[in-house]
Parts: C-alpha cells; sequence; structure tokens
C-alpha cells in the first residue's frame, strides 16, 4: 500500500513537471520600423522642442506678475526680528511636563494664567 501511494506520488509530480514546460520561448520578437533613422530623429528634435503638451499650464500663455502688498525688506526686517525674538516658541503646550522661565514670557504667562483662574 505504501509502495503504491509512492508511485503514484511520483506519477502526479512528473505530470505536473511536464505540463510546467508545455511552453517554449522564442526569443525577443523583432519589430521592422517603417522610419529611417533620420526621419526619426527629426521626430525626436520636433518633440523635444514642443513641449511637455501633458503640464498643467502648457496652453496658459504668459502668467501675469504677481505683485506684493509689502517691500521685500520689510519682510525681511520683519522675520530676522520673528526668529530673534527670546520668546520664540516657547508655549506650554509644545513641551510635555515642562516649564517656561518667566524671564522669556514677558509676563503673559501670569496675565494668561490669572484670565484662566478667574474663568
Amino acid at each position: 500500500m505504501k509502495t503504491s501511494k509512492i508511485i503514484a506520488a511520483a506519477t502526479l509530480s512528473l505530470l505536473a513537471a511536464v505540463g510546467a514546460q508545455a511552453e517554449t520561448y522564442d526569443g525577443v520578437l523583432t519589430t521592422q520600423g517603417t522610419l529611417s533613422r533620420a526621419e526619426v530623429s527629426m521626430q525626436a528634435v520636433a518633440a523635444a522642442r514642443a513641449g511637455d503638451l501633458y503640464a498643467e499650464g502648457v496652453n496658459a500663455g504668459v502668467q501675469p506678475v504677481l505683485s506684493a502688498s509689502t517691500d521685500r525688506a520689510r519682510v525681511q526686517a520683519e522675520a530676522v526680528a520673528a526668529a530673534h525674538a527670546p520668546n520664540q516658541n516657547l508655549d506650554r503646550k509644545a513641551f510635555v511636563n515642562s516649564t517656561v522661565l518667566p524671564a522669556y514670557t514677558n509676563g503673559t504667562l501670569k496675565i494668561r494664567n490669572t484670565r484662566q483662574a478667574a474663568l
């Protein structure tokens, strides 16, 4: 009984192996183009000069120049002042279980705490 099961399993495995090799490989297919190399090269140059036809603003034309409400020097001065402020990014919610030193709050935390206590 054991020998018949082994023979049956071997037969099934041989059939599966033969069935798996049924497809033949013919290699990479070669195609014959109708254009010469020079014609393909000219088409490639024309396509490169045409730009990206799938871009979002390809048919939008020239975009108008944006005008700012304030001048560049004023914006830069405000950014530098904000970056050098001693109490920048000192919020109790930003740091868990930490305290902000009173020297860095300019008294604003005391005012905030008294307002919250009054509510």
